[in-house]
C-alpha cells in the first residue's frame, strides 16, 4: 500500500513541480526583484542596519503587534533553519548532484525579494480585532489587497497551508528527529515520537507569545553551534573549497558523473531538486513566514528587511556550508549495509563525523534535535492561523492537538513517502501565494517608494 501511495504521489509531484510551476516560482522572484529595483542587492547593507543592526530594539510602543521584530524573524527562522539545512541539502545532492546547490543559490537570490514581499505584505494587511488579537498572512493580503473577488484564492491557500503544516513542519521534522535518535543512540522511534509530542505541546499550547519567547533564545544558539562545527571542517579543507565550488557550478549545467554508490544526475534533476529543496529550506514563495511577520511591532516595509536576511542566512550561508562539508569530506556515494546510497541526515552526519572525528556526529545529532523541534513550534502556529482563517477561533485548540498526533505519526513513518508528500503540499500552497505576489507587485513598489521618501524627509535639514 505504501509503495502505491508513493508511486501516485511521485506522479502528482511530477505535475506540481513541473516546468510551469518552476517558471511561476522563479519568475515571481525575478519580477519582484525588478519591481523593487534589485533591493536585495543594492540595499543589502541598509537592510542589515535596519534589521539585525537593531536586533535588541523591541519595537516602538505605539506600534501594534504581539511580538518584537527580532522575535518575529527568529520564529520564522525557527521554521526555515531546520532539517532542510541538514537532510534537505544532502537529499538534493544525492538526487540532483552537486549542481542542485547552484540552483538552490539561484532560487535564494530571487527568493530574497519574494520573502521580503511576503513579510511586508503580511504586516501591511494584517487584521487586529477588538481584543487586540493579531492575524495576518497570505490569506489576508489576498483578501484585503486584491479584494473580495479573490477570496477564493485566499481560502485555497489557507486550506493547503493548514495541510502542509502536517508535512513540511511536522512529520518531516519528527521523522528526521526520530531517525537521528535511532541511529545515534539506538532510541526506538516511538519513544522519540512520544517525547517530541510532550515537548512540542508544552510550547505550542501556549500560543505565539510562548513560541516567540522560545525561538528568540534557542534559534541563535542552535545556528551558531551548527555553523561553528561546519566552519571548523571547512577551515581544515580550505584549499579544496574553490574546487568544490567549481564542481557545484559545473554540475549545474552538465550531467553529474556517478561516484561510488551515487548514480549520477541529469541537469533537469539538478534544477528540480535544487529548487524544490531550496524552497523546503528557506520557504521563499510558500508565504508561510508572512503569518508570523504579521505579528511584529514594526512598519511593513522595514519588517521586509528581516525577510531578506532570513533567506540569505538560511540558504546562502547554512545550506552552502552543509553542501561543502559533504563534498569536501568525500562521503557522497557511500552505501549502507543494505547496499543503498546513503542520503538525508545520515549522509550529513557521516560528513561531519569524517571531518570532525569523535564529535562531528554529535554536532549533527544535537542540531537536528533543536532544528526539528523549533521548526515544529513555528509551523504549528502557521497551520493553526491558516485554519483559524477558514473555521474561526474554535478550531485553534483542536488543531494544536491534532498537530501533536501527527508529530508521533511522523516519527514512526516512512521517510521517502513523508518527504514526497511534503513536496506536493509545498507546491500546492505556494501557487496561490505566488499569484498574489505578482498581482501585488505594484503595492510593493509603492511601499518602497514611500519608505525612501519618508527616510529622505527625516534627514532633510530644516529650511
Amino acid at each position: 500500500m505504501i509503495d502505491l501511495i508513493t508511486t501516485v504521489n511521485s506522479a502528482i509531484n511530477g505535475v506540481v513541480w513541473g516546468p510551469p510551476f518552476m517558471l511561476l516560482l522563479v519568475g515571481t522572484g525575478i519580477y519582484l526583484t525588478i519591481r523593487l529595483g534589485g533591493f536585495q542587492f543594492r540595499h543589502l547593507g541598509h537592510a542589515w542596519k535596519h534589521s539585525f543592526g537593531q536586533m535588541f530594539q523591541r519595537g516602538g510602543k505605539s506600534e501594534a503587534g504581539a511580538i518584537s521584530p527580532f522575535q518575529a524573524v527568529t520564529s520564522a527562522m525557527a521554521a526555515t533553519i531546520g532539517v532542510g539545512n541538514i537532510a534537505g541539502v544532502a537529499t538534493a545532492i544525492v538526487m540532483g548532484g552537486p549542481g542542485a546547490i547552484f540552483w538552490m543559490w539561484m532560487v535564494a537570490l530571487v527568493g530574497m525579494a519574494t520573502k521580503m514581499a511576503e513579510a511586508t505584505l503580511g504586516l501591511k494587511y494584517r487584521h487586529i480585532d477588538d481584543q487586540g488579537h493579531v492575524s495576518g498572512g497570505v490569506f489576508y493580503y489576498i483578501e484585503k489587497g486584491l479584494g473580495d473577488q479573490w477570496k477564493w484564492l485566499a481560502v485555497l491557500y489557507a486550506f493547503f497551508a493548514g495541510l502542509a503544516a502536517f508535512g513540511i513542519g511536522n512529520m518531516v521534522q519528527s521523522n528526521t528527529l526520530a531517525q537521528a535518535a535511532s541511529d545515534g543512540f539506538g532510541v526506538p522511534t516511538w519513544v522519540t515520537g512520544f517525547v517530541a509530542v510532550i515537548l512540542v505541546g508544552l510550547v505550542t499550547l501556549g500560543g505565539i507569545s510562548r513560541i516567540a519567547a522560545t525561538a528568540e533564545k534557542v534559534v541563535p544558539i542552535m545556528a551558531f553551534a551548527y555553523l561553528a562545527g561546519g566552519l571548523g571542517i571547512l577551515a581544515i579543507h580550505v584549499t579544496a573549497i574553490p574546487s568544490a565550488l567549481w564542481l557545484i557550478v559545473e554540475s549545474a549545467f552538465s550531467p553529474a558523473a556517478a561516484v561510488g554508490g551515487f548514480a549520477g544526475a541529469s541537469v533537469a534533476m539538478a534544477v528540480r531538486f535544487g529548487i524544490a529543496r531550496g524552497i523546503f529550506s528557506n520557504e521563499a514563495g510558500l508565504g508561510s513566514a508572512s503569518i508570523v511577520h504579521a505579528q511584529a511591532r514594526n512598519q511593513p516595509f522595514r519588517q521586509g528587511f528581516w525577510g531578506v536576511w532570513e533567506v540569505f542566512i538560511d540558504t546562502l550561508v547554512v545550506c552552502t556550508m552543509t553542501a561543502l562539508v559533504i563534498l569536501l569530506t568525500g562521503v557522497l556515494g557511500q552505501v549502507d549495509g543494505d547496499g543503498r546510497t546513503v542520503t538525508g541526515a545520515v549522509l550529513t552526519s557521516q560528513a561531519f563525523t569524517q571531518g570532525l572525528p569523535g564529535i562531528g556526529s554529535y554536532v549533527v545529532l544535537i542540531s537536528i534535535i533543536f532544528f526539528a523541534y523549533t521548526t515544529m513550534l513555528t509551523w504549528n502556529f502557521y497551520g493553526e492561523k491558516s485554519w483559524e482563517y477558514l473555521f474561526g477561533k474554535k478550531v485553534v485548540l483542536p488543531y494544536r492537538l491534532l498537530f501533536l498526533v501527527f508529530v508521533f505519526f511522523g516519527a514512526v513513518g516512512a521517510l521517502e513517502l513523508i518527504w514526497g508528500i511534503a513536496d506536493t503540499l509545498n507546491g500546492l500552497m505556494a501557487a496561490p501565494n505566488l499569484i498574489a505576489l505578482i498581482l501585488l507587485g505594484g503595492v510593493m513598489a509603492r511601499e518602497k517608494l514611500d519608505y525612501f521618501n519618508q527616510l529622505r524627509d527625516r534627514v532633510k535639514p530644516p529650511a
